[in-house]
C-alpha cells in the first residue's frame, strides 16, 4: 500500500521518522529560505498563493504533481493519533504520532481518516466565523456554490448549523477521492477569490481561503456520502489555553475578531 502523509511546514521542525511522513516546505515561492524539504513551488503549484490559502498550497501541490494510493496532510505542530489521552497526556509527544502499521490497519477498513471534529459547544460553524472573521467571505461562498455547484447548497446549509466539524485541513484520503474533492474545492476557491478584495487586511485576515475551506470539508464528505473514520491529533506545542478561551467567549459575546492565531 502506497501511502504517503505530507507535514506542511515552513520552518526547521523535529519531523517524524516513520518514511510514511513527507515534510513540505509550503510557501516556499519568492523566499531564499532552504529548509531541505521538497518545496510546494515545484511542478503545478500555487505556492504564490500561501499568504491566504496556507496550507492548501501543500494539498494543491500533492494534487497535481503527487502519485500514491493515499495521500494525507498534517502539520509540523499538529498530527493525527490513535492513542488515547492519557497516553497522550504522559507520553512523549513524538511517540504518539500515528505510525505506519496503525495507518496501514485504518486503511484496510476505509478509505478516508480525520481528526475528530473540533467543538464550539455554544456557537455553530457559522456564528463562529461571523464572530472571529468577516460573515461576508462566507455568504459569498455560499452564494458561489449555488450557482457553482448548486447540488451541494443543501449541504452546505445543514454544515453551517452545525456546533462541530473536521477543521486543521488535515486527512488521509484515498487518491481518487482527494482528487475529486480538490477539483471540487479550489473551484470555490478560485471563484471566491475573484470576489474579495485583499487590499487592507492584515496577514492574519487574508489567510481567509485556508479558514473557508476549513468549513468546506464536510460538506464535501457530506454531499459524496463519503465514509471516513475519525482519531485523535495532538499538538505538538503547548496550547496558550486561558488566552485561546478568552478569545473565543470575546468573540461570541462582544463581536471581537480574532487578531491572530493561537
Amino acid at each position: 500500500m502506497n501511502i504517503k502523509i505530507l507535514v506542511a511546514t515552513h520552518k526547521q521542525y523535529q519531523m517524524p521518522t516513520d518514511d510514511i511522513y513527507l515534510p513540505i516546505h509550503v510557501g516556499k515561492e519568492g523566499k531564499d529560505l532552504e529548509l531541505g524539504y521538497i518545496c510546494d513551488n515545484t511542478g503545478n503549484n500555487i505556492s504564490i498563493k500561501n499568504p491566504n490559502y496556507c496550507e492548501l498550497t501543500g494539498i494543491y501541490w500533492a494534487w497535481k504533481n503527487f502519485d500514491a494510493d493515499y495521500i494525507g496532510l498534517v502539520h509540523y505542530r499538529r498530527h493525527l493519533s490513535r492513542k488515547n489521552f492519557l497516553y497522550r497526556l504522559t507520553h512523549n509527544k513524538k511517540k504518539c504520532i500515528l505510525t505506519r502499521a496503525e495507518i496501514e490497519k485504518l486503511l484496510g477498513n476505509i478509505d478516508v481518516v480525520l481528526p475528530k471534529k473540533r467543538k464550539y459547544y455554544i456557537e455553530t460553524i457559522k456564528s463562529h466565523y461571523a464572530h472571529t472573521h468577516d460573515a461576508s467571505h462566507l455568504e459569498i461562498t455560499r452564494k458561489i456554490i449555488e450557482k457553482q455547484c448548486p447540488e451541494y447548497l443543501e449541504s452546505f446549509n445543514r454544515v453551517m448549523k452545525r456546533t462541530s466539524a473536521h477543521m486543521f485541513n488535515m486527512f488521509i484520503m484515498k487518491k481518487e477521492y482527494m482528487a475529486a474533492y480538490c477539483e471540487w474545492l479550489f473551484s470555490i476557491l478560485e471563484a471566491l477569490e475573484k470576489q474579495v478584495d485583499l487590499k487592507g487586511m492584515t496577514a492574519f485576515q487574508a489567510r481567509l481561503f485556508g479558514r473557508i475551506s476549513e468549513r468546506l470539508l464536510d460538506v464535501w464528505l457530506e454531499k459524496e456520502g463519503v465514509k471516513y473514520k475519525e482519531i485523535a491529533y495532538i499538538h505538538m506545542d503547548k496550547i496558550n489555553w486561558p488566552k485561546k478561551i478568552k478569545s473565543f467567549l470575546l468573540a461570541k459575546f462582544t463581536n471581537k475578531k480574532y487578531k491572530e492565531s493561537f
